[in-house]
């Protein structure tokens, strides 16, 4: 028996039926509510591939076929890049699609991350998202994904992008205010090179002590009025007490 049947579409078959009414919502002409179903439609069944259904577990190959047919087509990095013209539960499952994908491994390698050391862009669309309401808490999800990825977190702190979350910490929206800076946090605190490890590599140091008085300053002034959540006190407290000792090396 066939693996796909006729009720169910190939991996290869469901990206190229994602991308073309993808490409019709960007467009935004006169089939956008067909399009948007059809879209809808797709991630679903990416979903199911991904995650199973009911009693199915995930099929290890189909899986590898439609990681593949994402990476091949550019479907993944496209869906990042439109994330606004999709609807509200397909903004969902764009998430939970891209982090999955994500986490795959194959033995000790992570293929995705491997495609998105040499597709940075996807890592700036997401951070730049934080500038659209309408996708800023979606993308401050696969953003933090990414980051718990050495390699990822390293293109982001290395980047000119970086500085721009002193502008996203501080919008106005809280939520989206709120979801910058555990994003920020998380780059700067979660993988033992950066803020926290006495390790720290020489490039890490350089960045930090670059910016040591405008981090310190920043974090100092940072939604001060919140003083009843400590949790959110000790995390920014740890930060700036991280921040204040660092030292030059000496020479």
């Amino acid at each position: 028996m066939p693996l796909f049947g006729k009720s169910h579409k190939s991996p290869a078959d469901i990206v190229k039926t994602l991308k073309e009414n993808l490409a019709i919502l960007v467009k935004q002409d006169k089939k956008t509510d067909k399009a948007s179903e059809e879209v809808s439609k797709c991630l679903v069944s990416m979903k199911e591939i991904l995650y199973g259904s009911n009693d199915k577990e995930p099929h290890t190959e189909t899986v590898a076929q439609l990681a593949q047919e994402l990476y091949n087509s550019g479907l993944l990095i496209a869906l990042v890049e439109n994330l606004q013209v999709i609807d509200f539960e397909g903004k969902k499952d764009v998430c939970q699609i891209f982090n999955n994908i994500l986490r795959r491994q194959i033995g000790t390698r992570s293929p995705t991350v491997e495609y998105f050391c040499s597709h940075q862009e996807v890592l700036f669309i997401l951070l730049k998202g934080y500038e659209m309401p309408q996708v800023a808490l979606n993308c401050g999800i696969m953003l933090r994904e990414c980051i718990r990825h050495e390699p990822l977190a390293k293109i982001v702190l290395h980047s000119e992008h970086f500085h721009n979350f002193f502008n996203y910490v501080e919008m106005s929206t809280f939520d989206i205010a709120s979801d910058a800076f555990a994003t920020f946090k998380d780059l700067l605190t979660r993988h033992k090179v950066f803020v926290a490890n006495p390790n720290k590599t020489q490039p890490i140091i350089d960045i930090l002590l670059k910016n040591q008085t405008k981090l310190i300053d920043f974090l100092s002034n940072f939604q001060k009025d919140r003083t009843d959540d400590e949790q959110f006190n000790d995390e920014k407290t740890y930060l700036i007490k991280q921040i204040r000792d660092l030292k030059k090396p000496a020479s």
